[in-house]
């Protein structure tokens, strides 16, 4: 996909994300009877403008990096006499909380909304079957072998690949044991084991649970022949075509396409002779890899090709198909579980359990966005979905200047009878300023290290 279609679905997931946040402010502000003076979609000059019948100002504006929802507030400038009560600040402290609170709520609401429509599309997804065990890892240490089927990690369920990832992620940073149930092809027994954690990739920048567990899924047999030749790349420059079928290279003949991937992942720059079979003819073509650091760091050889690959049997896909109601309650599930493993992330993030590289910031954040709109409309709506999580929970965090920083005022207000004075909220809000910048600041460089 390229940089402008990347940063149109960017756009377009941002403009989403933000406008029901404010919407929620702004919906709950108009039910508590406070004026609304501006709804904006990003920061700035503003682009684009209209008012309502109540005086409300909608607006685009030109930094497209977030929103607000501007209030009557004495606090912000002179309010006539006739307005005071519609002014923020004369509010009732509740009414106020449940200003501040709409906001990270319709984010979760949002992301209820989005997994109920992938849910009633239907979902589904490979059958975690154990393929091959990395000898000395903690696959092999619980005693895992191949053919086994595991369906259930620390007690939650592992119908499908992805979430046997989800819950192993869940444990990152964690010491203690992991717990695997798995049973056998036709057999209804379970069998449990565990094996011990440290701190397990807690220092990982781009933790890959499943690939560092040891475990190796089974997935249909890969052909040798080719399925797409990537335009401008290494292959294409080659003559290499869409069914060609690989040989043999440098004379040696591979077992499978996962042997002959790795010899030339290791080969990069070092001219190849590529011998294949087309039409039933044997060509030998000359092929250098091109070099490509991948977001780990790590420098492989790529000459752009991609195999066909059989289809999966049946047996090894598990399909789940829902109805309205049974879409909606699974949606409030998932939109629960993520919520909770995003406060554990943060946990473990604060506790340093995970390490800060996996914080992002909106440039990884717009090439995951453009690549689920590659995968269609599911894939898309699941990150949506994720993201809006993600945006309530960091907003509910109590630091000045976030939402969660004003229920902490509101809260301790509602408490002691009278509002935080204003020299604390003053200094609260230039330390939550600096921390978020911070953050935000170190979300960057993480992108940037990751270009």
């Amino acid at each position: 996909m390229d940089l402008i279609q990347t940063v149109i679905w960017a756009l377009v997931a941002l403009g989403i994300l933000v406008s029901f946040h404010e919407f929620g402010h702004f919906l709950v502000a108009r039910l508590c009877g406070v004026k609304v003076l501006r709804f904006s979609v990003g920061f700035g000059r503003r682009l684009f403008s209209r008012y309502d019948r109540h005086g409300t100002e909608f607006a685009i504006s030109a930094i497209p990096l977030g929103g607000y929802v501007k209030m009557l507030d004495e606090r912000e400038g002179p309010v006539a006499a006739h307005e005071l009560n519609q002014a923020f600040n004369r509010k009732s402290v509740w009414a106020r909380i449940a200003i501040a609170a709409a906001g990270p709520a319709a984010n979760f609401l949002l992301a209820i909304v989005l997994f109920w429509i992938v849910f009633m599309g239907g979902t589904a997804g490979p059958v975690p079957v154990v393929d091959s065990v990395k000898p000395g890892s903690i696959a092999e240490a619980a005693g895992l072998e191949s053919g086994q089927e595991i369906i259930a990690v620390d007690g939650e369920a592992t119908p499908t690949w992805q979430a046997l990832n989800w819950r192993l992620a869940n444990r990152l940073g964690d010491s203690g044991s992991i717990e695997f149930s798995v049973r056998y092809p036709d057999s209804n027994l379970e069998y449990h084991m565990a094996a011990d954690i440290d701190r397990w990739l807690a220092g990982q920048e781009v933790p890959d649970p499943l690939g560092e567990i040891g475990l190796g899924l089974w997935t249909p047999p890969i052909s040798m022949t080719l399925h797409k030749v990537v335009e401008g790349s290494a292959a294409s420059a080659a003559g290499l075509r869409a069914g060609d079928k690989i040989v043999a290279t440098d004379g040696r003949i591979f077992s499978g396409w996962e042997e002959w991937s790795q010899y030339v992942r290791a080969r990069a720059g070092e001219p190849l002779q590529v011998e294949v079979e087309r039409q039933g003819q044997r060509l030998t073509l000359p092929v250098t890899p091109a070099q490509v650091t991948l977001d780990s760091g790590e420098r492989v050889g790529q000459i752009g090709v991609q195999p066909v690959t059989e289809r999966w049997p049946e047996d090894r896909v598990r399909v789940f198909h829902y109805g309205v109601a049974g879409a909606l309650s699974q949606g409030v599930q998932e939109t629960w579980d993520k919520t909770l493993f995003t406060l554990n992330s943060l946990k473990k993030l604060i506790f340093g359990q995970l390490s800060t590289k996996n914080l992002s910031g909106p440039i990884t954040i717009a090439k995951v966005a453009g690549t689920s709109a590659e995968r269609g409309w599911q894939s898309f709506l699941s990150l949506l979905a994720l993201l809006s999580i993600s945006l309530g929970v960091l907003n509910l965090l109590p630091i000045p200047v976030l939402d969660g920083g004003h229920l902490l005022y509101y809260g301790i207000e509602a408490v002691k009878g009278s509002p935080v004075s204003e020299r604390v909220q003053v200094i609260g809000l230039q330390v939550g300023m600096a921390l978020v910048l911070c953050i935000m600041g170190l979300a960057l460089y993480n992108d940037i290290l990751r270009l």
